[in-house]
């Protein structure tokens, strides 16, 4: 039995056609089943329904052999203990700094509001700006607004979430897609399952 760690909402809706060529659709719909483990129309695979967060500790300590997530939760997680063997391409967006419209340039020493701690710190402190950062779990927009931070790091897709709050995108920090991530041992252990479903994933790709 293969294990696939994927979380709902848009990652897991842009990996179903991918997963639907191998083969794999669930036998619950995640959207309205209360299910944590899903069984799917392989005998040989299910797939497990978590948080985008856990995504990467599920894989990592066994829990699932493998598993789909953004990478800006693997580059917060610290991915170095799995194997990150494919780019899917979906779920694309970008991980920018953004501050009010009218705020200055960022300078030698910033607040910064985020759910990024360690990507924020290390972009910062590669620039030489003396960051301050205050992790937030939500609702980042308001940071700027009622002086809690001077600019935030975040995910931005269209941008509008920003207008409507009167912030604007400034500085891309970096490209976001989600990864395929497979555990070690699994691929050592499973690795005949394992493979065929890399290399399966990778014709998908390729047709795209």
């Amino acid at each position: 039995m293969l294990t696939i760690a994927v979380s709902k909402g848009r990652i897991y809706e842009e990996a179903l056609p991918l997963l639907e060529e191998a083969g794999i659709r669930p036998v619950d719909d995640p959207k309205t089943s209360r299910k944590l483990i899903l069984q799917t129309t392989r005998d040989d695979v299910q797939l497990v329904i978590i948080r985008a967060t856990d995504v990467p500790t599920f894989v990592e300590y066994g829990a699932a052999d493998m598993g789909i997530a953004g990478k800006d939760v693997l580059l917060e997680h610290g991915a170095e203990s799995l194997y990150e063997p494919l780019d899917l391409n979906i779920a694309t967006c970008r991980l920018m700094t953004a501050a009010h419209k009218d705020a200055p340039d960022i300078s030698r020493r910033v607040r910064v509001a985020t759910k990024y701690v360690k990507t924020a710190k290390k972009y910062f402190a590669e620039l030489g700006i003396q960051a301050d950062i205050i992790k937030l779990y939500g609702s980042m927009e308001l940071a700027p607004l009622v002086g809690l931070a001077d600019c935030i790091v975040d995910l931005v897709d269209t941008g509008n979430t920003l207008k409507a709050n009167g912030l604007e995108p400034r500085d891309l920090i970096m490209n976001i897609s989600s990864r395929l991530v497979v555990n070690k041992a699994a691929m050592k252990m499973k690795h005949q399952a394992i493979q065929s479903l890399l290399d399966q994933f990778e014709k998908t790709l390729a047709k795209r």
